[in-house]
């Protein structure tokens, strides 16, 4: 074995070995810089991602609806994938279980020549089950909008409650389901109109979740404002000669007085005044109510009264 190694011939085979390996050593490299010098890349913005799993049992949140995607390699290779976008991003949660997952978006059919870099590239996901609940609208409207002295009745919502549909943990924080209704200012008459339901958790943010309807319609009743006020009745004039009066009762003990809050709250009685000087027999009068100050109107605008008499024989 020592006199194979120690002959020229032999040395001379191994030299001229490690020198053909050094050779093409060196030329794949200078032919992998020379492609990686020739590589270009280009971003493509918003990709969509596909997300898989129970859509009818489960709630998927965390998942993005698109992510950036970069891709360097060979400028033919990378010009035709961006102008094709024959590729699929995705994400496959199908085989995850409840819970929190950290997963990876991804990437089928790209070329193997291309590096390929997604912004984000790994997504938080929380998986929870899907549940369906219903719940009663209320209605708001700011009365700011309202006309001076009118003021809101009534609000009616048609259907009165809506299916709400979400994660398990969302539908737990709801808190309220509204919906509001507007309109111009100074607002004097009833109204109805669509809105969109909003649901809201005890902070009033806005949940997301699927509704049923998502609109509603939203009756509201608009009246002058206006209060029952009670009747008092006083006497003027004096009656025929003959005529005693013994009694006068209003039949009418209250009359609703419109106008606008402070006036009408401030209101205690209503003043009507008999003439007696009118009155020759017992029955019944009628007597004009004078409106307040400040009041717009009153219902009823007279007031009967029952007169009671009697008369002196002559």
């Amino acid at each position: 074995m020592d006199k194979f190694m120690d002959n020229p011939w032999f040395l001379r085979l191994i030299a001229l070995f490690l020198a053909v390996t050094l050779f093409f050593s060196v030329k794949s490299e200078e032919q992998s810089n020379r492609n990686t010098a020739n590589d270009v890349f280009e971003l493509i913005q918003d990709v969509p991602v596909e997300v898989y799993y129970d859509t009818e049992n489960l709630v998927v949140t965390g998942a993005p609806e698109m992510v950036n995607m970069t891709i360097e390699g060979p400028p033919n290779i990378v010009q035709t994938t961006k102008l094709l976008k024959d590729f699929t991003l995705k994400l496959d949660l199908q085989n995850l279980t409840l819970g929190e997952h950290t997963v990876r978006i991804q990437v089928e059919n790209v070329s193997d020549k291309l590096d390929v870099r997604l912004d984000p590239a790994t997504v938080h996901i929380t998986i929870e089950e899907k549940v369906t609940q219903t719940f009663r609208v209320d209605p708001e409207m700011n009365t700011r909008l309202l006309a001076e002295g009118f003021e809101v009745r009534n609000m009616d919502v048609q259907p009165s409650t809506i299916e709400v549909t979400g994660a398990k943990s969302v539908i737990n924080a709801i808190s309220f389901v509204k919906v509001s209704a507007t309109g111009d200012n100074n607002l004097n008459k009833s109204f109805e109109q669509k809105a969109r339901v909003r649901v809201l958790d005890r902070d009033l943010n806005k949940l997301s979740v699927l509704m049923e309807p998502e609109e509603v319609t939203v009756k509201v009743e608009i009246k002058e404002y206006s209060r029952d006020i009670p009747v008092k009745l006083s006497r003027k004039g004096k009656p025929a000669d003959g005529v005693t009066i013994e009694s006068i009762t209003a039949e009418d003990k209250f009359i609703r007085v419109f106008g606008t809050k402070n006036v009408i709250d401030g209101l205690k009685e209503i003043p009507v005044e008999v003439d007696l000087s009118k009155v020759s027999t017992s029955g019944i009068v009628e007597v004009d109510v004078q409106n307040p100050e400040g009041a717009s109107k009153t219902t009823p605008s007279k007031v009967k009264v029952k007169v009671k008499t009697s008369s002196e024989s002559t």
